[in-house]
């Protein structure tokens, strides 16, 4: 017998060998209610919205020396890298911007109610603008923090200001008499926060002080300014940061304290003691009798904006509240501290007060943020 008639052969015992499989049952088709229905269409209003948080987002990535970049840079070199970079563009938007929530305690930031009202807010700011009461009343609730980045460049109407941005750059090529000073205190600004420690983080505080030097010669660098950036900065990009900042000192009267003579920090400071008179007078009267200055605690109140007093959590709500009322907001903030830890207060002499922590009890409350007083 030939190979090929024995290969032909071994085939066809295989195949006899094979049993016979019984007859498969037709497949059903599905009904038409267990299909996945599409998505209903994004409508218009948060389609811009996203287009908008993310423009803000690929900034915030672009700009290595952003709070955000490093958060994300470090959490890229964990083992669990790759499972992150599969989430969705929009989850990820989110999920970048808790990282400063995380770092500020901010409680306000995964609300999905808060998210579709201050979506409507950014979208249509001008008609809020119109409404103050109902601004007034969100801000003080406290800005969610994916938000804060464009609600603050729009309180103090310094969107897309690109002739700024361009000053910015030019100013960054330039030296400033005050650089000295200004990397003396950088290293002061925030130490033991995360974003500071690094040499990135300093490098762009630096710059935006060295930038605003430039920018108002009279003023220069003024020490304690340094803790407003640091917020900003921990929030938005370094250019934003800036702008947001010299907006700040410009239109917000923070430049007048800065200024060489200080005369408007005195100003302020002699209308909080009035004010403190006028409603505390037991505790005025101590501070009296102690020779306790208000100077010893309300300069930094005012240079800082409470910066350099309140966890970074406290911070954010003061900033929010100041970009939209002004000044007012650090005396009413001034007399509620004093008016809650008053009794504390008068247990002490000066040296004993100096060591007293004053924070709020609750920044919730609706009278900490709108107490009324005659300025």
């Amino acid at each position: 017998m030939s190979s090929e008639d024995q290969s032909q052969l071994e085939t066809t015992n295989i195949v006899a060998n094979v049993e016979p499989q019984p007859a498969m049952d037709p497949v059903e088709p599905q009904p038409a209610t267990d299909l996945v229905e599409p998505q209903p269409a994004m409508d218009p209003e948060e389609a811009e919205l996203l287009r908008k948080l993310d423009s803000m987002n690929r900034l915030i990535e672009e700009d290595k020396r952003s709070a955000q970049n490093i958060l994300l840079l470090r959490s890229d070199n964990s083992p669990n890298s790759n499972e992150s970079s599969n989430i969705s563009r929009r989850d990820s938007m989110k999920s970048s911007n808790s990282d400063i929530s995380n770092l500020a305690n901010d409680e306000h930031a995964n609300s999905e109610e808060e998210w579709a009202l201050w979506k409507k807010v950014v979208i249509n700011y001008p008609q809020y603008q119109k409404q103050k009461l109902v601004l007034a009343d969100l801000v003080r609730k406290g800005i969610p923090s994916h938000f804060r980045p464009l609600a603050w460049q729009l309180l103090c109407d310094v969107k897309d200001n690109d002739a700024l941005k361009t000053k910015y750059v030019e100013f960054l090529r330039r030296q400033s008499p005050c650089e000295k000073v200004i990397k003396r205190d950088v290293a002061r600004t925030f130490p033991e926060h995360e974003l500071f420690r690094s040499t990135q983080g300093q490098e762009s505080l630096f710059n935006i002080m060295k930038a605003y030097s430039l920018y108002d010669r009279e003023v220069g660098y003024c020490q304690g300014s340094g803790f407003i950036s640091g917020v900003l900065l921990m929030t938005m990009p370094e250019e934003d940061a800036f702008c947001v900042f010299t907006k700040i000192m410009q239109d917000y009267k923070l430049r007048e304290m800065c200024k060489p003579n200080m005369y408007f920090l005195g100003q302020c400071m002699y209308q909080l003691e009035c004010l403190v008179e006028e409603s505390l007078p037991e505790l005025y009267n101590h501070f009296c009798q102690q020779a306790f200055h208000t100077s010893m605690y309300s300069s930094s109140w005012f240079l800082t904006l409470f910066a350099t007093s309140f966890p970074l959590s406290l911070s954010l709500r003061v900033m929010d509240v100041f970009l939209l009322e002004g000044l007012d907001i650090i005396f009413r903030v001034a007399l509620s501290l004093l008016e809650t830890h008053q009794d504390e207060l008068m247990m002490h002499d000066m040296e004993g007060m100096k060591t007293v922590r004053v924070f709020p009890l609750s920044i919730d409350d609706p009278i900490f943020w709108s107490k009324q007083v005659s300025i």
